[in-house]
């Protein structure tokens, strides 16, 4: 419990220091790096799962909130750009498996669930099923979460101009109390059911299902107000810093430096199919960066809300290239794990 309770406080500075230096990002970008400098520091950094996963609801009540029936049909025009996800991440496989492999020595089942771009959680559990290093796993994800979370705000401000500082929703005063129910109702019952039912990312996508659902028939009318958004973006600044804990020198030299090596390769890619994309005219060049960025679909969640992009396209694009990592990861298992080879 002091563990858990010293990580909040030191994310609370993470935020007031970012706030003093005029940062961008405070309640994303604050405790994350607070939290990282205080892991590589030696400090015992825990976090609490479920709040965790609930937090993250909220985002998915966000996104759900916004569906309306032109959103709907707007999204079938996302065809293009949505078939370029899969090649994309065969793409990463096809660099990414051979450089941790061969440049860093890591074997070939870690090797594999470290260059998915997946879910970081899902990863770490698929590669240990599958006989991975469950260490190195959950630290070159959260590194390559990390990085991008880190990089893009900057590049968001410097290219577009992107004003980082709008409130990502009204104020609580100013939303009707049943408005307000509502939301937390779609966020818990949309994420159990999710869990019950055995959907990917179920603390995310049940809520954004639920809310969507209430929103198209006209009941849901309002986004979660913006002290909602930041609370969610601070537990999840946390918990991104909170997974260096314990690192140990050797884990820096060698599973945090790959990842940032690997990072450079998801970066280079990112833009070159970035590019491909606006030289076709097929999306805008911001929500296309977004929406190809691989990063973690909360934190990019996040990101779209505060800059105002299309969420609707953003999200899709996360959601298919989570799905698509995840439909090849029971496929993996049975072709990587130890036992299939005995």
């Amino acid at each position: 419990m002091i563990a858990v309770v010293a990580t909040f406080a030191i994310g609370l500075a993470g935020v007031v220091t970012f706030h003093a230096a005029n940062l961008p990002l405070p309640w994303l970008l604050g405790p994350l790096f607070a939290c990282l400098l205080a892991a590589l520091l030696g400090a015992p950094l825990k976090g609490i799962k479920v709040l965790n996963d609930a937090m993250r609801g909220i985002l998915g009540v966000a996104v759900g909130a916004t569906f309306t029936t032109a959103l709907l049909v707007s999204m079938a025009g996302m065809w293009p750009t949505l078939l370029l996800i899969p090649v994309m991440v065969i793409c990463i496989g096809a660099l990414g498996v051979p450089y941790f492999q061969r440049v860093w020595g890591f074997d070939f089942t870690t090797s594999y669930y470290s260059a998915m771009p997946g879910g970081l959680q899902d990863m770490v559990i698929f590669g240990q099923e599958a006989g991975g290093d469950v260490r190195a796993l959950s630290l070159i994800h959260a590194t390559r979460v990390m990085i991008i979370v880190v990089a893009l705000p900057f590049l968001l401000q410097w290219v577009w101009d992107a004003n980082l500082d709008n409130p990502p929703g009204a104020p609580a005063a100013s939303l009707p109390v049943s408005q307000m129910l509502l939301m937390v109702f779609c966020s818990l019952a949309g994420w159990q059911i999710a869990k019950r039912v055995g959907l990917f990312g179920a603390s995310i996508l049940g809520p954004l299902l639920l809310a969507a659902a209430f929103s198209l028939a006209g009941v849901l009318q309002h986004r979660p107000p913006a002290e909602a958004i930041w609370a969610a973006q601070f537990f999840i600044g946390t918990s991104i810093g909170a997974h260096y804990a314990g690192v140990t020198g050797h884990e820096v030299r060698k599973d945090v430096a790959a990842a940032i090596g690997f990072c450079v390769i998801l970066l280079i890619l990112t833009v070159i199919f970035a590019e491909a994309v606006h030289l076709l005219n097929l999306a805008p060049p911001m929500e296309t960066i977004l929406a190809f960025a691989p990063g973690g679909q909360a934190e990019m969640t996040v990101l779209a809300l505060i800059v105002g992009a299309d969420m609707a396209f953003v999200i899709a694009h996360h959601v298919l290239r989570i799905f698509f990592v995840i439909l090849g990861a029971p496929l993996a298992k049975r072709v990587f794990s130890p036992k299939s080879r005995d």
